[in-house]
């Protein structure tokens, strides 16, 4: 049997190629790079919200016991998140450059700074490994974007 810090590990690399794949694409395959954004950003949407769910667990357990965060305040963390996703999707591209960017460091210092009492400590290692790739490939897209913009 497979150790779940092994498969979080594995499917956490395994959700980087899409992010990867999305920002390079963009500047290796420029006929397809209309399609390639809008894909890049729905992918990173999915993502974002996906993550985002990981709160409602956390709060569910909080009746029983005593946590420094509120069921209350892991609940509305989620929510934020997943509104951010949610609504970036409905953002004009170089709106998204700045949201996804912007909500993917800040997912990382949510869990880091208020949530790292609950997660094992390879977690909060490979979630930094894992944000840091995501956000340099949200980079390099949003560099992308205010290049076609000016071009």
């Amino acid at each position: 049997m497979i150790a779940v810090s092994r498969l979080a590990i594995l499917v956490g690399l395994a959700g980087l190629i899409p992010f990867i794949a999305g920002a390079l694409g963009l500047w290796l395959i420029p006929a397809k790079s209309p399609a390639l954004i809008g894909w890049f950003y729905l992918y990173s949407a999915g993502i974002l919200a996906f993550m985002a769910g990981v709160y409602w667990p956390i709060a569910m357990q909080f009746d029983n016991r005593t946590h420094p965060q509120s069921p209350l305040v892991t609940i509305l963390l989620s929510q934020l998140f997943f509104v951010a996703a949610g609504i970036g999707l409905l953002l004009a591209t170089t709106g998204q450059v700045f949201l996804y960017t912007v909500a993917y460091v800040a997912l990382y210092f949510v869990d880091a700074r208020w949530m790292r009492l609950y997660w094992p400590s390879w977690y909060l290692r490979l979630r930094l490994a894992l944000t840091t790739v995501v956000v340099l490939c949200q980079v390099i897209a949003g560099v992308w974007v205010f290049r076609m913009q000016g071009a």
